[in-house]
């Protein structure tokens, strides 16, 4: 990257090599040193542009901003004044991941960090759980043992091909119903949401989401289909991964959909079987 800070130091006697490293390391120092400059003095994330200073010259992050009556470093007032001289810093500055603590060892111009660290795979989890009941947040690996613990009640089926059973459609409001398949060494959850999402109108929506990362889920493709009364409705894709959850695909509809109306064309007294099958592409 063209605008990076370099420090470079020639010593006499030297071997090239020995130099290529010392400049190395000291790039990677000077940097570090730099980025502490915009540590955010209540969070300790980093402050970065538009960067606004306290009449005396001191940061605050963005989002720690609008919940201060006065500077936390010297207790005077915030104001609006706009440090230009720290945002023409910023531009030359590697930061950290934020979940460097977490084993990334990324580091990236302030441009570049929020995307990253919206798909970082070193984020943590949340419990893929449909709902917002369950605040718990881990690694990868501790998800499984997660649902195993606090959500007994979740059935898990063997094999790569299923049949999801959701039980008593008919019950009134939002309800979701979720169940576990397991094969080719991996968990999926598959989640049916039955919510409001137009007024007066009930919708179902169907979903597979791998209990893995998005690289892994690239690795797989699932088919939701429903059978009944001489017809057929079917859904294919690749299944989200836990990571990125199954709300935002619910909102763009990407997923399988169907109204209460073609729900009942399949169901049978207020059960509804959907097949799902799971296959490696």
């Amino acid at each position: 990257m063209s605008n990076q800070i370099v420090l470079s130091t020639k010593r006499r006697g030297l071997p090239s090599t020995s130099s290529s490293s010392a400049t190395a390391t000291n790039t990677t120092t000077v940097s570090a040193d730099l980025a502490s400059l915009f540590e955010c003095p209540v969070c300790f994330d980093y402050v970065l542009p538009p960067i606004l200073q306290c009449q005396s010259g001191h940061l605050v992050c963005s989002n720690c901003r609008p919940k201060l009556t006065c500077c936390p470093t010297c207790r005077g007032p915030l104001g609006n004044i706009r440090n230009l001289a720290m945002e023409k810093v910023a531009i030359t500055v590697m930061f950290p991941c934020k979940y460097s603590t977490s084993g990334c060892a990324v580091s990236l111009l302030h441009t570049e960090k929020g995307e990253h660290e919206e798909t970082c795979e070193f984020r943590p989890y949340s419990c893929p759980c449909p709902g917002a009941s369950c605040k718990w947040q881990g690694s990868l690996e501790q998800v499984m043992p997660h649902l195993m613990m606090s959500h007994k009640s979740i059935t898990t089926l063997q094999g790569e091909d299923i049949v999801f059973l959701a039980t008593d459609i008919n019950l009134p409001g939002a309800v979701d119903w979720v169940m576990m398949q397991s094969c080719f060494g991996h968990h999926f959850m598959l989640v049916l949401e039955k919510q409001e999402k137009f007024d007066g109108h009930q919708q179902f929506f169907a979903i597979v989401q791998l209990i893995g990362s998005r690289k892994q889920a690239e690795n797989f493709a699932y088919r939701l289909e429903l059978n009944g009364q001489r017809r057929r409705l079917t859904w294919e894709a690749t299944p989200r991964s836990i990571h990125e959850g199954v709300s935002s695909a619910i909102m763009n509809s990407d997923c399988l959909v169907f109204d209460t109306s073609i729900a009942q064309l399949f169901a049978d007294n207020g059960n509804l079987g959907i097949n799902v099958t799971i296959s490696m592409v």
